[in-house]
């Protein structure tokens, strides 16, 4: 559509835009600090009271499943970096030479930023990437309260409530500024190139290195979503 042409004008083509200003330019800013109280709490409930394990051995099991937004930060961090270093690996700055002057080479986006230049090269979307990735993260940390018994009048309940709203509320803004993004921004191998590798971490991690002993491991009780047959309620 994008390609086409066919896409109508509108506020969210601006990339000052406040959705993206201050949600999807903090994407994984906005999921760490709502998963982080989120895990520790249902993990902790879950343990001590599905599993009967004691205060110690649970609040070790928090800080094992915790492990798993430690991967996340690696994971942001790395292809970020690899995104940018592709872009000015494969990247030439255009600019409107000055008389007299002989032409000058630029090493980096940045560089050619600096002297009002644009930059052209393959730019991986760091949006569809952190998008796609976030919001299948969440997707699978939610799914533990189909194991949690709580009851309705605790505070806890209360508590984990807000955070689920919460995450849920991101995931729709993840879920929309990723067709933003699709519709307004970058070329079609770019947006898709960022899904996959979105996709693979998720993959790469939730279903392959968590099922292993030496990991962050899955969010309780480690079995299949078809398969559960708790509920969050009592």
């Amino acid at each position: 559509l994008k390609d086409s042409e066919l896409v109508p004008d509108t506020p969210l083509q601006n990339k000052r835009n406040p959705l993206n200003v201050y949600f999807v330019k903090m994407a994984w800013a906005w999921t760490l600090w709502l998963l982080l109280p989120f895990i520790t709490l249902t993990t902790y409930e879950l343990a001590r009271s599905k599993f009967l394990y004691g205060r110690t051995k649970s609040a070790l099991l928090v800080l094992r499943r915790l492990g798993a937004l430690l991967v996340g930060t690696a994971v942001w961090y790395l292809c970020t970096g690899l995104f940018l270093y592709v872009e000015n690996l494969t990247g030439e700055c255009s600019l409107q030479g000055k008389p007299g002057q002989p032409p000058r080479l630029y090493a980096s986006k940045q560089e050619c930023h600096q002297d009002s230049g644009v930059w052209n090269g393959f730019d991986i979307s760091g949006h569809c990437f952190l998008l796609s990735y976030c919001a299948m993260m969440i997707l699978e940390e939610v799914a533990v309260l189909e194991a949690l018994s709580i009851e309705r009048s605790s505070k806890l309940r209360v508590l984990i409530n807000v955070l689920l709203v919460s995450l849920c509320f991101l995931t729709v803004i993840w879920v929309f500024m990723f067709l933003s993004t699709a519709l307004y921004f970058h070329d079609f191998s770019q947006k898709l190139l960022g899904v996959l590798i979105g996709l693979s971490a998720w993959y790469g991690t939730y279903r392959v290195w968590y099922l292993k002993p030496f990991s962050p491991g899955l969010p309780l009780p480690k079995i299949p979503l078809s398969s559960k047959k708790y509920s969050y309620s009592r």
